[in-house]
């Protein structure tokens, strides 16, 4: 079990970090210092960026989740 938490953290970090990183700025941060907030949104949340909201907040689920069994087999081993 503790070595299926410990893969499972590792994929999920690295998942979790492409699809942050695969997130398109929403303007105002660093992003917008490089030339970023020269395109201007013309139209709204599109399907792929609702998918990938998704697909992001489930992988950061399952990321917290794995967390909390390696923090809980550390307390009680």
């Amino acid at each position: 079990m503790e070595l299926f938490l410990d893969i499972l953290l590792i994929v999920t970090s690295l998942l979790l970090i492409l699809l942050v990183l695969l997130h398109r700025g929403k303007g105002g941060g660093l992003s917008s210092l490089f030339g970023g907030g020269v395109q201007s949104s013309l139209s709204g949340s599109t399907v792929a960026e609702k998918n990938l909201d998704r697909l992001t907040i489930f992988t950061g689920i399952i990321w917290l989740i794995s967390i909390l069994g390696i923090g809980l087999q550390i307390k009680f081993s």
